[in-house]
């Protein structure tokens, strides 16, 4: 999923803001310093996405039988790739 600078900003504000005041995190520094590592985590999360996503795609098109995108059946094997190759790189955590 692609965002811009702006939405990523907005969001990064309404994480923080969301984490103070329900006091989950208390800001011991510079609010803009926690902005910019929010909004980094945001970046590296979306491009990991974005990495799973050209996998998958590619892995389905590989395949000698060729399978639709969008059909029922591919978005179902999408998902399920999706979710292999998510969970072997959140191991690695």
């Amino acid at each position: 999923m692609r965002l811009g600078d702006e939405k990523i900003n907005h969001l990064s504000h309404l994480i923080l803001d969301g984490l103070l005041k329900r006091d989950i995190a208390v800001l011991l520094g510079d609010e803009i310093k926690a902005i910019k590592e929010i909004k980094r985590v945001i970046t590296q999360e979306l491009r990991i996405d974005e990495e799973i996503d050209g996998y998958v795609r590619a892995k389905l098109n590989s395949y000698s039988r060729r399978i639709p995108e969008g059909s029922p059946e591919w978005e179902v094997m999408y998902k399920k790739f999706f979710q292999e190759e998510m969970g072997k790189r959140m191991r690695g955590f």
